[in-house]
């Protein structure tokens, strides 16, 4: 299969970060999607995108528009509506993260994709990095040893206005599921339980709670500790979080979206071990961020290869923010089969 078809819905600033991929893979764009049908159409001027159609209805683009699969991009609420209307019209969906604004939608959005056979995957854009992979990489060929502690900080003033001012938990539900679907990459294992604190800081401009301390248990003994603020001023960590991964035979480091450097220990006598550096090759990828998310729909098309934040899977990242959530609502440790 080539030049695929494709409907986007949601004309807002993220879907700037989509159309030069979807560009570039020589897709044809058949309808772009919004409340406002000029923003729908002004996206079609600025990206030069002949042919599509605007819409401000999403059931008539779905009815009226031939197509391979949806992109969602609209805001998180509406995940849930505008990607079960898409499977139930026979098309498969690649959406942004975070999958849904509750467990309850997003359980409803994974049996609509069981039910109508049509995938349904979130764009983790942060998996799609050669860095997070060769970090991921040594953890799992145990360059440090067996991993035994994942260790997250993440600190910025961000002023965004508009809806994340607004969200009652904007730090855990908007960004900090990037940081928990790591913590998963990176260790390949799966979060049990944790105990986690949500606050907003003395001098914060958002509504809800913009700062959270997190601690996951997570399976084969791993623990994750997670530390964030996007309200905290000066001295910013990366987008990316900063990283320690820790394993019985040495430490791999990475802070700043760039410096990754790592040590493993060579002695077996004294005070503190005799280390050498571990060697780190980062990995070349032809395909970052959205469009490694956009190679993975692809390649599903094409092979029928499930991707690796298929629904089914996603979930469980998802499944973390809430856990947190409602672990800093009762004060105490929470099971993620309680949510």
């Amino acid at each position: 299969m080539a030049n695929e078809r494709v409907i986007v819905i949601g004309a807002g600033g993220i879907s700037n970060a989509w159309f030069p991929p979807i560009r570039k893979e020589t897709l044809t764009v058949a309808a772009v999607v919004d409340l406002r049908l000029e923003a729908a159409q002004g996206r079609i001027d600025e990206h030069h995108l002949a042919g599509a159609k605007a819409f401000n209805d999403v059931d008539k683009a779905l009815a009226e528009t031939k197509a391979d699969f949806v992109v969602d991009l609209t805001i998180p609420d509406a995940h849930c509506e505008v990607t079960c209307k898409a499977l139930k019209a026979g098309f498969h969906v690649v959406g942004e993260k975070p999958m849904a604004g509750t467990m309850e939608q997003a359980r409803k959005m994974v049996k609509t994709s069981e039910e109508t056979g049509k995938l349904y995957m979130v764009s983790q854009s942060r998996r799609w990095d050669s860095r997070h992979i060769a970090i991921e990489r040594q953890i799992v060929d145990q360059s440090i040893g067996r991993l035994t502690t994942l260790n997250c900080d993440f600190f910025l003033g961000t002023h965004f206005g508009g809806f994340r001012d607004e969200m009652p938990s904007p730090l855990i539900l908007d960004m900090a599921i990037h940081h928990f679907d790591l913590a998963r990459m990176f260790a390949h294992q799966d979060p049990i339980s944790v105990y986690a604190e949500e606050f907003n800081p003395h001098g914060s401009w958002y509504k809800g709670d913009v700062a959270a301390n997190c601690l996951f248990e997570m399976t084969d003994g791993v623990r994750f500790a997670y530390r964030g603020s996007w309200c905290a001023e000066g001295c910013h960590t990366g987008w990316n979080g900063d990283w320690r991964a820790i394993g019985d035979k040495g430490t791999i480091v990475y802070d700043s979206d760039k410096n990754i450097r790592g040590e493993v220990v060579t002695g077996n006598e004294g005070f503190s071990r005799a280390k050498a550096p571990l060697s780190l090759e980062t990995p070349e990828i032809e395909a970052a961020g959205m469009h490694g998310a956009l190679r993975e729909m692809l390649h599903f098309l094409r092979t029928g290869k499930r991707p690796q934040t298929e629904c089914h899977d996603n979930i469980k990242s998802l499944a973390m923010v809430f856990a947190a959530i409602e672990s800093a609502k009762r004060g105490t440790r929470v099971k993620l089969s309680e949510v």
